[in-house]
């Protein structure tokens, strides 16, 4: 129309009007959820760059999560899964322990939380708390003196490892596959970015493969071998299956 136009923001409403000539207002709702949209796209397209990526949802994905965080790294964890914690909170809940005197760390403080869990009457839902045995692997399964649990529902378990997400308000995204034909860049020997099946992409200093099957190492194309190799491929002696001999004493 042979003027300069401006976009004016005005009693809740926005429109163009010409620099230099009386023109009714023009409604512009329709322009802005246009340049909205292609900022949203631009967005969604833009990898996800952090100092370290998780690819899993299990425990160990979790806990190490919440370990680089505490270094004070940026971290996200891409999980395929949904419910997080693996085999530990998906009913794996008779821990195969030793002695117990030799768990710390995080994985000392994740059985803490799940005797904090047991303090609550309403996590007793299936017996009262008075009636339980109590019976573990060389020690009692509720630790009363060292406030510990070392057997449990899979329902506490998940419970305990989203009291660390939000805790150490950590990064997750659920229900993303890696592709693992086409979504993983190496370089230099090492992985540079993975992409899921949803068309996101991650970038990251450290590639950590949480998964139970090496599904990221595999599709990066690191050699692995399945099964027990013999005794001659490292030089070990106390490899493999062996009969009547134990050593781990």
């Amino acid at each position: 129309f042979g003027a300069n136009w401006v976009l004016v923001f005005a009693e809740g409403c926005s429109y163009l009007r010409p620099v230099k000539a009386s023109f009714h207002p023009i409604p512009v709702v329709l322009s802005l959820l246009v340049s909205l949209s292609f900022a949203s796209l631009s967005a969604e397209d833009k990898p996800i760059e952090r100092d370290i990526v998780i690819y899993g949802g299990t425990c160990a994905a979790v806990i190490a999560a919440v370990r680089a965080t505490q270094g004070g790294k940026s971290v996200v964890v891409v999980s395929p899964d949904t419910h997080l914690g693996g085999l530990s909170s998906g009913g794996l809940g008779w821990t195969d322990t030793g002695n117990k005197s030799v768990i710390g760390g995080l994985s000392r403080d994740f059985y803490h939380r799940v005797w904090k869990q047991y303090q609550k009457p309403e996590n007793w839902k299936w017996q009262p708390q008075a009636e339980y045995g109590g019976k573990g692997q060389g020690t009692p399964a509720m630790d009363g003196d060292r406030k510990t649990m070392w057997i449990f529902e899979p329902g506490i378990a998940e419970a305990v490892f989203e009291e660390y997400i939000e805790e150490f308000d950590l990064e997750v995204h659920r229900d993303e596959w890696l592709d693992r034909e086409n979504g993983v860049v190496v370089r230099d020997g090492a992985i540079r970015s993975l992409t899921t099946l949803s068309g996101k992409t991650y970038v990251g200093k450290i590639f950590f493969d949480a998964t139970y099957e090496g599904d990221l190492i595999a599709a990066a194309g690191i050699d692995y071998h399945v099964g027990r190799e013999a005794n001659a491929v490292y030089g070990e002696e106390w490899n493999g299956v062996q009969t009547g001999v134990l050593h781990h004493r």
